[in-house]
């Protein structure tokens, strides 16, 4: 039976290995590079070390992150192809996405060993801008100039998306301006994104006017649909503790539906949403054995209060749930023999043998 480490540990053990430690102190396999968190379990980014075994799994697991691509040969793929084609139709006809992503630039940590995110997009210029003011300007900006080939809008997280409405709140009407004009305002002063924007602006007075009509009505609500009205749906993992800005989302979406389609943690992709047109409440995921081996922590479910049952069926809470009992040492247990019913805590063990 292997002993659960808490994250704070393993997160030590990590940082050492990154300060010039040999790998041996907990792995294996040698670390060849880190990759680094989004920061959203516990507000800062963590460093996950990568090992060959983890590479070799990237060409199967990126397909993932980008649900609308058909990558032949990988067959999960294609089921969530044809479950976007059948809720949504054939999107893939000259159309673009509106995905805002922000990603710090590649580091080295100082053993030497590079530290990145995980998952990277485009405008690369954008993504990897330092100020993230000038980053959020240009990549609403490059969505604003082309609204009617948006079929969809979103982000990674639904935090994200809700800071690029709050964005376009405070600075659509120098948004405007630049349309207005087809030149980038002054205050984008990195040359990778002025060099981005620039590329893909001309003077555009009638589109400008659109959206100082839409912008400058007293009430943001359904503000998406109607800069996008040709977008789909808004992705963005709304579930967790992301379920906490689910409303607030459905006030700017205008009755577009939020698709949560992936559940995935530092350590693996873990599951993914065969049926996207489910509310946030109602989302169930789908294991992807082969990414990880996965085990489940029972639960007992009659300490759980009325507010813990609703994070269990958002999967998500806050502080650690009691085990079936303070003093019953509780051993996990394989997928095949979970209960209809009973609640249970997830652990991954990665393909490097790290474990959480």
């Amino acid at each position: 039976m292997c002993l659960l480490l808490p994250m704070k540990i393993l997160s030590l053990t990590f940082d050492r290995i990154a300060n010039g430690e040999p790998s041996n102190i907990l792995l294996a396999e040698s670390v060849l590079e880190f990759f680094r968190s989004s920061g959203t379990s516990g507000g800062q980014p963590k460093l996950t070390p990568v090992t060959a075994e983890t590479l070799k799994l990237l060409p199967i697991l990126l397909p993932y992150f980008n649900c609308l691509k058909l990558i032949s040969g990988v067959k999960f793929q294609l089921v969530l192809k044809l479950k976007h084609i059948w809720h949504f139709g054939n999107l893939d006809q000259a159309v673009k996405s509106l995905e805002f992503q922000f990603a710090k630039e590649e580091t080295e940590t100082p053993c030497g060993l590079k530290a990145r995110a995980a998952t990277t997009s485009i405008p690369i210029e954008a993504i990897f801008c330092s100020d993230t003011n000038q980053s959020m300007y240009c990549q609403l900006l490059a969505g604003l100039i082309q609204p009617d080939e948006v079929v969809m809008v979103g982000s990674q997280f639904a935090t994200a998306l809700l800071r690029a409405i709050k964005f376009l709140e405070d600075y659509w009407k120098e948004l405007c301006s630049n349309i207005r004009s087809g030149q980038i305002s002054d205050c984008i002063t990195d040359s990778g994104c002025k060099n981005a924007a620039s590329s893909i602006m001309k003077p555009n007075p009638q589109l400008a006017d659109s959206i100082h009509k839409i912008c400058s009505c007293e009430s943001s609500e359904g503000i998406i649909k109607k800069l996008w009205p040709n977008a789909k749906f808004i992705r963005a993992i709304t579930t967790g503790v992301m379920s906490q800005y689910v409303e607030t989302l459905e006030f700017y979406s205008g009755g577009l539906p939020l698709v949560s389609n992936t559940y995935v943690c530092s350590e693996a992709f873990c599951r993914i949403n065969l049926e996207p047109l489910s509310g946030p409440s109602y989302v169930s995921y789908t294991f992807l054995p082969t990414t990880a081996y996965f085990e489940c922590l029972p639960v007992n479910n009659n300490s759980l209060s009325l507010s813990q049952e609703v994070q269990f069926n958002y999967a998500s809470q806050h502080e650690p749930v009691e085990k079936k009992s303070n003093n019953e040492n509780i051993e996990p247990i394989d997928l095949v023999h979970v209960k209809l019913g009973q609640y249970y805590e997830l652990l991954v063990t990665s393909y490097a043998g790290l474990y959480r």
